[in-house]
């Protein structure tokens, strides 16, 4: 449906976490009142109701995703069934009956327990700013097929994380750069790169507000089943500590959050399959704080 120029500038000023909402909302109340057009009356006018009854909207959780299902080429690890996993473990962790308790009846928006899934390192969907982020990642095995020297797997690391070693030996994959999105497996003409695990990266206790956070990474990377006993821990863990309608990242201290890495961290598992990686890496390449 096409919008005025002022109904576009109206809605972007809706919070991003509920634009889309709003947006197909407007387009919807719109619809029904037979017009082909959205103005900025049409804005204002489902703005006004959509705020007003926002208490009833609430579930106690978001869940969104990155558009990688919609043809995105950029796709790590598809994450179809992992959503929908997802979606069944927040619905049965019965958030909004706990948030009512704490908060009251006039629950808003910034109360809800946030969950997003990027299907790939580029975190179209915001991973960093949520309460639990979720990146697809495929970290890089070797074969013993020798390496051609073409520089194919260089070319496509947007992360110099590659150096090609001498005579035929692997190429050498630097930890501490490489992101695991596996642009340099698909390019390996010779079969000396190819995907040693398939899986998601876990980033904890991210928010924006006030006093932002950007999220910590679990040091990792976790299978589906893996990554559902994380949200579960979390949810948990959420429900125990939080009080009054504290966001997740407000109630993880560093204390708490080395308790999740003791718990399911397994960097020194994983990091022997990027042979001849060089250092140690902080979680295959899903650095949040500022550490490249």
């Amino acid at each position: 449906m096409e919008w005025t120029p002022e109904a576009e500038a109206a809605v972007k000023k809706v919070p991003f976490f509920v634009r889309k909402k709003v947006r197909r909302r407007v387009e919807s109340e719109a619809s029904e009142a037979g017009k082909t057009i959205v103005g900025l009356a049409d804005v204002n006018a489902t703005q006004k109701r959509y705020l007003s009854k926002m208490a009833s909207e609430i579930k106690g959780y978001l869940l969104d995703a990155c558009f990688g299902p919609s043809g995105c080429p950029n796709r790590t690890n598809a994450a179809d069934t992992l959503v929908e996993r997802l979606e069944v473990c927040l619905r049965e962790a019965d958030l909004l009956t706990f948030l009512k308790r704490e908060v009251g009846e006039n629950l808003k928006f910034h109360h809800e327990f946030r969950v997003t899934v990027a299907e790939c390192p580029n975190a179209c969907s915001q991973p960093q700013i949520k309460d639990l982020g979720i990146i697809g990642a495929s970290v890089p095995a070797f074969t013993d097929e020798p390496c051609s020297g073409c520089e194919a797997c260089t070319e496509a690391c947007p992360d110099d994380a590659i150096t090609l070693g001498e005579d035929e030996a692997p190429p050498v994959i630097d930890g501490n750069r490489c992101l695991v999105c596996g642009k340099c497996i698909g390019v390996c003409p010779t079969h000396t790169l190819t995907e040693g695990q398939s899986g998601y990266c876990v980033l904890l206790g991210g928010k924006l507000g006030r006093h932002p956070r950007l999220a910590e990474s679990l040091p990792g990377v976790f299978t589906e089943d893996e990554v559902l006993a994380i949200l579960s821990a979390c949810l948990d863990f959420y429900k125990h500590t939080s009080r009054g309608g504290k966001r997740f990242a407000d109630i993880l201290g560093p204390d708490d959050f080395q308790r999740f890495v003791e718990r399911f961290g397994k960097l020194k598992a994983q990091s022997s399959k990027l042979k001849g990686g060089r250092g140690k890496g902080t979680g295959f390449g899903c650095r949040i704080r500022g550490k490249s």
